[in-house]
């Protein structure tokens, strides 16, 4: 007896990133969740105490977005600018 579901279902590409701290950039690839978007602020954070004050998110790969993820984006950006900083988003994806 095949106990297998029937119907069929998509998951998103879990959210990686590849950070170069040497230039303070982070290249995102997956699906853009409010998740991924915590970890992304955790990321910018630690590169920030590293030194860096302008920080890259190449989002270019980012497949899909909720857009709850990508205003939590944009609060980081502004938090980032209200601190004298500069988060630089790069191909925004649309929800």
């Amino acid at each position: 007896m095949d106990t297998a579901p029937t119907g069929r279902y998509e998951r998103s590409p879990a959210l990686t990133e590849v950070v170069d701290p040497l230039r303070g950039a982070v290249r995102v690839s997956g699906h853009l969740t409010v998740q991924g978007a915590d970890l992304l602020r955790g990321t910018v954070e630690c590169l920030r105490r590293s030194g860096h004050d302008r920080v890259l998110l190449d989002l270019g790969d980012v497949r899909s977005a909720e857009s709850a993820g990508l205003h939590d984006l944009r609060d980081l950006e502004q938090s980032m600018a209200d601190e004298g900083g500069e988060l630089l988003l790069l191909a925004t994806p649309v929800p």
